[in-house]
């Protein structure tokens, strides 16, 4: 990380300051009184600038050094480099529909729902794949683009924590939708391997594609797809609002996985199916996944650059109604 500028030449207005300066002390006029007699202040006579000017003073060139700087944008950059990538791109599509809502899975010792696990099993996945171009689906009624193919995995994290429950209003499963949309992001990708992992606890029951027509546009298309039902066998706990303790109130909900399709849609297109059925389950899930062949190849990473200006400009600002508050109160200069 360095520290840089985007419009260094401002910093030559520094180079006016001391001349300013200069100048200023040539055209100031010293307050005076009238008086009738050099007696009647002869004990005053010989005292020179105040405190209080030379504070007033002080603050006044330093809000504009600040503001001068400022103006010279200070940024935080990251360096753009040359890295080895794994040559795997990959898009997950997530299940945000209603029923992710049960309550069949542990994690740190407490009961979570469905997307809980995995967003943290996700977030662990993405940690131990740096070199992979990663992007996100979410699908519920609709499916819809949550992040990009993207290196910069603090970005798809950010995302990724953004998804909740109820996050899209169309209510359903559209796992033929979700699919589709996760291979339009890879369509003209030029990587050698090409992977949609797909998670879902349901059954496709919206969306205008069928599951096994877009598994045959990613056949076409060498995509691999690795479907995840998740959810326990039978029923599971669903949360409906609290007792008169404050204390959640469930439900037993049949768990209605479409294993054929998801196998089928796996088969396919060269991928596999995995159940998961408990935390432990899902996290080995994705060290099988994550256990794929790797090719290396060189990209590029993004820019990183954080804006510095405010830290110089808010005190700045500070400074100028400090100035102004003393100079026109407790430090006001008589005529």
């Amino acid at each position: 990380m360095r520290v840089t500028l985007a419009h260094p030449w401002f910093l030559l207005l520094l180079l006016l300051l001391p001349l300013a300066a200069w100048w200023r002390s040539r055209q100031a006029r010293p307050a005076a009184f009238l008086y009738s007699s050099v007696q009647l202040v002869s004990g005053v006579a010989g005292i020179g600038p105040s405190i209080a000017g030379r504070v007033l003073s002080f603050l006044r060139w330093s809000l504009l050094i600040l503001f001068i700087v400022g103006m010279a944008r200070p940024q935080s950059v990251e360096s753009e480099t040359a890295v080895k990538a794994s040559g795997v791109d990959i898009v997950v599509a997530l299940d945000l529909s209603g029923s992710m809502e049960s309550e069949d899975f542990e994690l740190k010792g407490r009961r979570v729902n469905r997307l809980e696990i995995a967003r943290d099993v996700l977030q662990k996945f993405i940690d131990k794949r740096p070199g992979d171009r990663i992007g996100l689906v979410a699908f519920a009624g609709r499916a819809y683009v949550a992040a990009p193919l993207t290196l910069d995995h603090d970005f798809l994290k950010m995302n990724l924590e953004r998804l909740q429950l109820h996050y899209i209003q169309e209510e359903g499963t559209a796992i033929g939708s979700a699919l589709s949309t996760a291979l339009n992001r890879l369509r003209d990708v030029k990587s050698k391997s090409k992977l949609v992992i797909l998670m879902t606890d349901g059954q496709n029951n919206a969306g205008k594609v069928p599951p096994l027509t877009a598994a045959e546009a990613a056949q076409a298309l060498g995509v691999k797809v690795y479907t995840i039902g998740v959810g326990k066998q039978g029923t599971a706990p669903m949360p409906q609002g609290v007792d008169f303790f404050g204390r959640k109130r469930y439900v037993q909900v049949e768990v209605d996985i479409d294993e054929k399709t998801l196998k089928e849609i796996a088969t396919r297109t060269g991928g596999s199916y995995f159940r998961a059925d408990s935390s432990d389950t899902l996290r080995v899930i994705y060290e099988k996944i994550d256990a794929l062949e790797k090719t290396d190849v060189e990209v590029k990473r993004y820019v990183h650059i954080q804006e510095l200006f405010a830290w110089l400009v808010a005190p700045g600002v500070v400074l100028l109604v400090l100035e102004s508050i003393l100079g026109n109160t407790v430090w006001r200069k008589l005529p």
